[in-house]
């Protein structure tokens, strides 16, 4: 059974009005935690998934002493005080190769003919390439390298028995699989996936691709959702656009609390005629709306329904989409397992003009150019869908005044660190 969070977490401090971004982040940071099983799977299917318990080395990587190169292997120490001269080293007879190591040892003043990734053989510790040798009559020529111990790789330089290599609440990437089996891990013990319901509402909505109809716009924010939640490494449910009728949405409210884990919502949460979520939350369940200074954006109504967490999301699209990645984003990564994920910027010059004003923290879309500046859409208009796939990442202005000309240093967040 999935755990809970407590039902007072999403409140805010008596005489709270408008909340800057950062309060709210940190609000949101204190006051969630794993709601997430445990599981074990194999190696196979834990891409993407969600580490529950540190994970520890099996054996020493590399477990032998090996060469990184094809030469050949001989004894630092044998060459005694004469590494400034050519060697000139009896061949031992054999090889040694990856998977089939030398077996013996080599004589004190041999080199042995050896191969990437075979161990090197008892006897040796370094390694000249076999391009800087000349072999003949028996023996091998070279100028010894400038350090023992040259081309090769000791054991346990990666890792060593025991010692954790991946720490619990990371999430896993194909670069980490390499990780965990070089160390012989083959089952890794791993949170259950994040359900996460994604509810439309409004009597306007239709589904994309069917005909229109008089006052009907299409449903543009569940697909965008729904997609986002499985990119942030979650499992989406749909509940569906439902009609603005408090009967219909309660079902799908109910429906979500039993099939999820978080529901995101987008619609209905301010104080119209029609905002139902806001009043369900309100009468049958508990709600906070949170007023964040944020453009766009600003209300966040968070809440719970029968003890699962809602975010009502704002109804604009290019507003649910930014409160999706600045704000659900991380939050749902915590109730995931995960660490809080810190949006990863780089400072950029401007390739644009604004004069900000202060009071809001805003982000504008925007894109790279060839030359690395930053580019904003021409409008900040948020119901102008089309910015969001001509951009990129977001220009994240800060919640001061600020008077931004071409050249200006501002913070670009790319889309592919916030997902």
């Amino acid at each position: 059974m999935s755990a809970r969070l407590r039902d007072d977490c999403f409140a805010l401090p008596p005489g709270v009005d408008w909340t800057p971004v950062d309060d709210a982040l940190a609000r949101l940071r204190e006051g969630l935690t794993s709601v997430t099983g445990v599981e074990s799977a194999p190696l196979a299917k834990a891409s993407g998934r969600v580490l529950a318990e540190d994970v520890r080395a099996m054996r020493d990587n590399p477990p032998a002493a090996n060469s990184a190169i094809d030469g050949y292997a001989f004894a630092w120490e044998a060459l005694g005080q004469n590494v400034e001269d050519e060697a000139n080293l009896p061949l031992q007879t054999g090889r040694a190769a990856a998977g089939h190591p030398f077996k013996g040892t080599v004589p004190s003043g041999h080199a042995l003919r050896i191969l990437t990734g075979a161990e090197l053989p008892k006897g040796t510790d370094t390694v000249v390439l076999q391009e800087d040798a000349r072999v003949g009559a028996g023996r091998v020529r070279f100028q010894p390298p400038r350090k023992g111990g040259a081309n090769s790789r000791g054991r346990g330089e990666d890792a060593r028995a025991g010692e954790v290599v991946l720490s619990a609440g990371r999430r896993i990437a194909p670069e980490d699989l390499a990780r965990l089996a070089s160390v012989g891990v083959g089952e890794v013990p791993l949170r259950k996936p994040l359900r996460v319901a994604v509810l439309s509402t409004g009597d306007e909505l239709i589904p994309a691709g069917e005909p229109p109809v008089p006052g009907s716009i299409y449903d543009s924010n569940r697909p965008m959702l729904s997609a986002l939640i499985a990119q942030f490494g979650h499992d989406a449910v749909d509940l569906g656009a439902q009609q603005d009728r408090a009967g219909t949405i309660r079902a799908a409210l109910d429906q979500g609390a039993e099939d999820a884990d978080a529901i995101l919502t987008t619609g209905g949460a301010s104080a119209g005629d029609e905002d139902h979520i806001s009043r369900l939350l309100r009468n049958e369940g508990t709600v906070t709306t949170w007023r964040i200074a944020v453009k766009p954006g600003r209300p966040l109504a968070l809440g719970f329904w029968n003890g699962v967490p809602v975010f009502g999301l704002p109804g604009n699209p290019v507003a649910a989409f930014v409160c999706a990645l600045m704000f659900a984003r991380p939050a749902l990564a915590v109730m995931a397992g995960q660490a809080w994920p810190e949006p990863l910027g780089v400072t950029v010059p401007a390739a644009f003009s604004k004069a900000k004003k202060p009071g809001r923290r805003e982000y504008l879309r925007a894109r790279l150019t060839p030359d690395g500046r930053a580019e904003v859409f021409h409008s900040e208009g948020s119901g102008l869908i089309g910015g969001l796939s001509w951009s990129d990442g977001l220009v994240e202005l800060p919640d001061g005044a600020l008077d931004v000309k071409p050249g200006t240093p501002v913070r670009y967040l790319p889309y592919a660190a916030l997902r």
